[in-house]
């Protein structure tokens, strides 16, 4: 249930704090005192869209809060999966729009985005507003009335999950088709480019081999006379390197050459060892690296060519190396089969899209039989309901008509109506008066309440319409279903704040710069001045004052 509601700087409401008790919570002020404007910050929490115009001081930012105890516990998986810390006492969400306009949303301070937001505050709270009695006529909504009632969330969902995979092949069948046609016209094209493909082959990689290559063959007889002139130097007459350190080996094996250096007069004879057998090494490679170089005008003429090749075939076929090459010829090859039957079996996804269709068809006649199942109860159930706020004749019938298969199944529903004996029924939305659709919409939001499990439910002036003994009842239901929810309403019917078990008021007050709204929690002598004020209008007497306690101690 909501604990508090914090508002600042939203229209005329600078700062307020509001405190809600569990039960039924009444809010009640003269038109225009802001109880509306209190529903609308509200409204900011369950993901509506924010304004910089609601803004009273249009340098301070406005922040929304609201306070929740002991939170569903179903939602605790959703926390997890969004990196919400979760507390079970208490749920915290907040919404603040800058000056600029921007807004930011929060779950216990955690960042989060509108449509998370909505998603855990739909969880939470329920605001019926005026405006929500059009919602009877949308066939959508009046659907989805059903589905919750009925608790069909899981059959929806594996007829969804059926839909989805359905229209998810069809549509790619259509893309092989559609493909195919192309395809067929552009065939002799495709040939043509992968003609000149298939004589060129092109490799991945290929153009740095063979650059490589180019080079060293371009340079061959340097390469090889320098490589020559090392491994003589090293290797070769008396002149060279290992020669020298030969003769250098013998002279110093003469000396005794531990009278110089009793320490290291052995090393020396062997850092020479080791250093003829490097320089054996590198003259050995040497010569393996020589006779693998060949001057060969042929292959490097071939080699060129091939090059040139590459990059004519990079620049006609528009790509930017041999690797997208490569690419395109494997994705030529890949379409022509397709366009020749070669690629996915079409005729054998077509079997698949049927037994798809026929799965479909039956989880949605299963659909059908279970809405119907529930919308006869829900009838049942609606005119119980309703029949005590004063209609008795009142007939409520839900139809069920088939349409086109849709993500939602292949329903249609229409909320039917009577209110007389004489009337046949008729779509709600064209025979209900204001007072009629207001009661109708109670009854359905009691039932809802109950089978969603909502811990809070708002009703903005859901009385409109009705006076006298009706909003007394209605009051009275408001109250019943306090006793499993939190029912918060905004009236301007002394019946139904009668009923209330707490009482808000919502007032202006003007300073000196400004007319500000302010709300606060009425005590038992206050809430007596407040009904009789209701009852009786600016003036209040001691008859008013009278009706006002009898009308409270009747409750």
């Amino acid at each position: 249930m909501i604990s508090r509601l914090s508002i600042s700087n939203y229209a005329l409401i600078e700062n307020s704090g509001i405190d809600f008790d569990k039960g039924f919570t009444v809010i009640t002020g003269e038109t225009g005192a802001g109880k509306s404007i209190m529903l609308d910050a509200l409204s900011l929490l369950m993901g509506a869209r924010a304004d910089s115009r609601v803004m009273g001081n249009k340098e301070k930012k406005t922040v929304v809060e609201a306070s929740f105890l002991n939170p569903d516990s179903r939602l605790n998986d959703l926390f997890s999966q969004n990196n919400i810390d979760w507390d079970d006492k208490e749920l915290v969400i907040r919404r603040e729009i800058s000056p600029s306009g921007k807004s930011r949303s929060f779950v216990n301070d955690t960042p989060v985005n509108l449509s998370l937001l909505s998603e855990i505050s739909e969880r939470l709270i329920d605001i019926h507003s005026q405006h929500s009695n059009s919602l009877l006529n949308k066939s959508q909504e009046q659907l989805s009335i059903i589905d919750s009632y009925g608790k069909i969330g899981e059959l929806l969902e594996s007829y969804r999950n059926t839909f989805r995979q359905y229209v998810a092949l069809r549509n790619r069948i259509k893309k092989i088709k559609e493909r195919r046609a192309q395809g067929k016209e552009n065939r002799e094209f495709i040939l043509f480019r992968l003609e000149q493909l298939d004589k060129l082959k092109p490799k991945r990689g290929e153009i740095a081999v063979l650059e490589r290559e180019a080079e060293i063959l371009g340079d061959a007889d340097t390469i090889k006379n320098n490589l020559q002139d090392s491994i003589n130097l090293i290797s070769g007459g008396n002149g060279a390197a290992i020669r020298s350190l030969q003769l250098a080996y013998a002279s110093l094996s003469e000396i005794d050459l531990s009278l110089l250096d009793s320490h290291n007069s052995d090393n020396i004879l062997e850092r020479i060892d080791n250093l003829k057998v490097e320089l054996r090494d590198i003259s050995d490679t040497l010569e393996g690296y020589s006779e693998k170089i060949n001057s060969d005008p042929e292959k490097l003429d071939r080699i060129q060519s091939r090059i040139e090749s590459l990059y004519e075939a990079m620049k006609r076929f528009k790509v930017k190396d041999e690797n997208e090459l490569v690419d395109l010829y494997t994705h030529l090859k890949e379409e022509l089969k397709e366009i020749d039957g070669e690629g996915e079996d079409e005729t054998e996804l077509e079997f698949k899209l049927k037994e798809f269709a026929k799965e479909l068809k039956e989880q949605a006649e299963k659909l059908t039989n279970a809405r119907q199942i529930a919308a006869k109860e829900f009838s049942e159930t609606i005119e119980e309901r309703i029949i005590p706020l004063g209609l008795p004749n009142v007939k409520f019938h839900v139809a069920i008509e088939k349409g086109k298969m849709s993500q939602d199944g292949q329903d249609i529903l229409t909320f039917y109506c009577s209110f007389n004996k004489n009337h046949a029924l008729q779509p709600v939305s064209e025979i209900a008066s204001g007072g009629e659709i207001s009661r109708v919409m109670l009854g359905i939001k009691s039932v809802m309440a109950e089978k969603m499990e909502l811990p809070t439910v708002i009703f903005d002036e859901i009385d409109t319409g009705v006076s006298g003994e009706i909003a007394h009842k209605m009051g009275k239901m408001m109250k019943e279903m306090s006793d499993k929810l939190q029912v918060i309403t905004v009236t301007h019917l002394p019946q139904v704040a009668a009923n209330g078990d707490s009482h808000l008021k919502v007032y202006k007050a003007d300073d000196t710069e400004k007319t500000v709204s302010h709300i606060k929690r009425l005590s038992d002598a206050e809430r007596v001045n407040e009904i009789a004020g209701m009852l009786s209008g600016t003036s209040i007497n001691k008859v008013a004052i009278e009706n006002a306690k009898i009308l409270l101690n009747s409750n």
